[in-house]
Formats: structure tokens, sequence, C-alpha cells
């Protein structure tokens, strides 16, 4: 089996910090939010923001990161994320701090991440070879699920618990050290380009041209999309589901995120595995199902120990899908189209969250919070068929993408 590299190990340190300091964060944040409000429509518009900009910003982030050096890129994201962190720190120790400050704050640090998660993405092509991507996905994303949930989601609800502003605080420092880490990762990783200038215009042209042409992205993508606004329907009012609904302490609902991380860590360490077995096709469709399963049933139970295994088991089914997705679009975009390509997919998928949050919050007004988690995994159990059907009808090419090398991938370009 082929060495992931010490450039691997590098960007994985850095990747690491940084999903530390986004895990203590996204914990306070809505902490911090209900203690100044219970409207559900209030809370899970504080996703909504933080969440917008994939919906404004993630095609003109992703041409940058076609433009310039990926590694740079997500080295000044972070330091942007620090800054944001350090003055929101400062207007909640001197008590200015509100529901507006924080919409501000969630908005700012959602346009860092268009940057930043775009060049992340980008990258790791550069770094590891394409049979090693989901070796490399899955050691990603079960780093980004340990900093952001088994160890950010305790540890923010903990200084949060002890001082409003004190997550904040270690927040910003710790955006500050990965941004340092980040940049001793050696080489240069700026994308090659042709000699003839080109707009940035039609720069974002040519990504979303070349996704629309491919009839397996392009329905991945819509699908993903669906499924991400179904996904953050119960994800925008978790935190008023843990105090309300559970009756749980607001130092539980870091708890409740560990419960998920749990599950997401094991799905992230088995899906290369059992990919290999049983091939990305069955096993993101399982995958699909599980997560729509345990979100269903979140809804209809108001033990904390049962919710928390349920929500285990969905981020299971959460972390198949972001690994062999992942993998599969970094495996069928050519390089130098990465950003702009994964920009569109962005635009999509993540732009669909803020209007899924918002969407709960009014249906959780309405109708209740644990109707939310019903509905949601409902739906997402009707896109689980869709997707099945649709990995059926391209599992060809699925093996093909399994079975190439590298430099036949990079050069592959869809039918018209």
């Amino acid at each position: 089996m082929k060495a992931l590299g010490r450039r691997f190990w590098r960007l994985y340190g850095g990747s690491a910090t940084s999903n530390l300091a986004d895990g203590i964060g996204r914990t306070a944040l809505p902490l911090v939010a209900a203690s100044f409000t219970r409207n559900p429509v209030l809370i899970s518009g504080l996703v909504s923001f933080a969440f917008l900009p994939w919906l404004l910003f993630a095609l003109p982030s992703g041409a940058l990161v076609d433009r310039v050096d990926r590694r740079v890129a997500m080295a000044l994201a972070n330091l942007v994320r620090a800054l944001s962190m350090a003055m929101l720190a400062a207007l909640v120790l001197t008590h200015v701090a509100n529901v507006a400050v924080l919409y501000a704050v969630a908005f700012a640090l959602g346009i860092a991440d268009t940057v930043y998660d775009s060049a992340v993405r980008a990258i790791l092509p550069q770094v590891v070879d394409t049979d090693r991507l989901d070796t490399a996905n899955g050691l990603l994303t079960v780093e980004e699920t340990l900093g952001q949930t088994f160890l950010g989601a305790p540890l923010g609800s903990l200084l949060f618990a002890a001082a409003a502003a004190a997550p904040f605080l270690i927040n910003a420092a710790g955006f500050a050290v990965a941004a340092t880490l980040l940049l001793s990762l050696r080489g240069s990783y700026r994308p090659a380009r042709s000699e003839a200038p080109t707009s940035l215009r039609s720069d974002i042209a040519e990504g979303v041209r070349w996704l629309s042409r491919h009839e397996l992205l392009r329905g991945l993508t819509l699908v993903s999309a669906a499924t991400a606004f179904t996904n953050s329907m119960p994800t925008g009012v978790l935190v008023l589901y843990v105090l309300e609904v559970l009756r749980l302490p607001a130092g539980d609902f870091g708890v409740l995120l560990v419960a998920a991380g749990l599950g997401a860590v094991l799905g992230g360490v088995t899906t290369p595995p059992l990919s290999k077995r049983f091939g990305r096709g069955v096993l993101l469709t399982v995958g699909a199902v599980v997560s729509a399963v345990g979100m269903a049933l979140m809804g209809l139970t108001r033990n904390g120990f049962v919710a928390a295994s349920l929500f285990g088991v969905s981020a299971a089914g959460v972390m198949v899908w972001n690994v062999l997705t992942m993998s599969l679009r970094q495996s069928l975009i050519p390089q130098q189209l990465f950003g702009r390509v994964q920009g569109a997919y962005r635009t999509l998928v993540w732009g669909a969250i803020p209007a899924g949050s918002l969407a709960g919050g009014v249906l959780a007004g309405g109708f209740g919070l644990r109707t939310v988690f019903v509905v949601a995994g409902c739906i997402q159990l009707a896109l689980a068929l869709v997707l099945g059907l649709l990995l059926r009808r391209h599992a060809e090419e699925l093996t093909d993408v399994a079975d190439s090398p590298r430099d036949e991938l990079v050069v592959a370009q869809p039918a018209d």
C-alpha cells in the first residue's frame, strides 16, 4: 500500500487544528444565541447566515482557488476567521453582542469557509495519488469529526459554561495556529493554467458548463442539494431540540454532538475498505438510507440516550456520503478546473442549507420540533431511492473511476 507522504500529513496537521477551532465556535455560537432568544426561526436563521455565503460566493471563491496558490488561500481564510472570532470575543466580553452581531459574524465566517473548503479539497489531488483519495478523504473527514465534534463540541460547551467569551478567544487562537501550520507546507500549489489571460466571469462559466455537461456529477449534485436542504432542517433547530424536547442542560448539547461524532468517525474509518468490497454505488445508497432512518426516528423519542444513538447512526451515513462523493469529484474533475466546478457544486449543495435551516425553523414554529426530524427523514429516504437509481445507471462509470490511473482522470472531459 502506498504511503500518503509527508505533504499530506502537514496538510492534515493544519486541517486538524483548523477544525478543532471550528468545532469550538460552531458549538458556542448557537449556545450564545439561545441565551438571547428561544425563537426557533431566529435560532435557525443563525445557521442560514453561516451557509448563505455558499449561495452567494461559492462560484467566485472556486474561481479564485483555481488562480492562486491553494495553500496560501487556506492560510488567509483562517486568518480572517481568527480575526472575526477575536472581535466577537471582545463584543461578548463588553456585553455588546446580540443576535444581530452573531448573524454578522456567522456570515463573515461563512465567506472565509467558501475559500478554505474549496482550497482544501482542491489541493488534495495535488498531494496524494488518485488511488489513495478514498483513504486520504477518510482520514481528513475523521479528523474533521474528531476536531469539530469529539473535542471541539464538548470543549466549546464547557468553555461557554465557564465564560461566554472563552470559546471565541480559544477559537481565534486556534485559527491563527492553523494558518501558521498550513504555510509550513512546502511547494507551490498554484494550479496549471493556459498562458492566455481569462476573466473571472469566463472562468466561472467554464466550471458551470463542465458540471452541467457531466451527467453523473450533474445528477449527483441535484440529489446532494435536495439532501442538504432536508438534512439542514433539523440541524438548524438542534439546540432547541436538546433543550426543549430532550430537556437536557445546555452543557449536554456538546455531548449529543459527540455521539454524532462517534458515528461519523465509524463511518469515515470503515468507508474506504467497504467501498472496495461492495463498490461506491452500493455503499453510497446504503449510507443515504441509514442517515434518513436515523434522522426520522429522532423525532419519535424524548430519551436523550436514544436520541444520541440515533444521531450517531445518522452521522455515520452522512460521513459515508461525504467521503465517497468527494473522492468521486476529485477523481472525475480535471485538476485545473476543480475549484470552479467545486464552486458550482457547493453553490447548489451548500446554498440549499440556509434555505433548509430556515424551513426547519418555520416548520418547528408551526408544528413542533419533533415534526421537523420526522419530515426530514422521510424526504431523505425518498431521495436515497433516487440516488440508488442514478448510481445504478452509471455503475460502469463508477467502476471505471476506481480502476483508472490518475493521469487519465485528470484530463477526462464530459461528453457534450
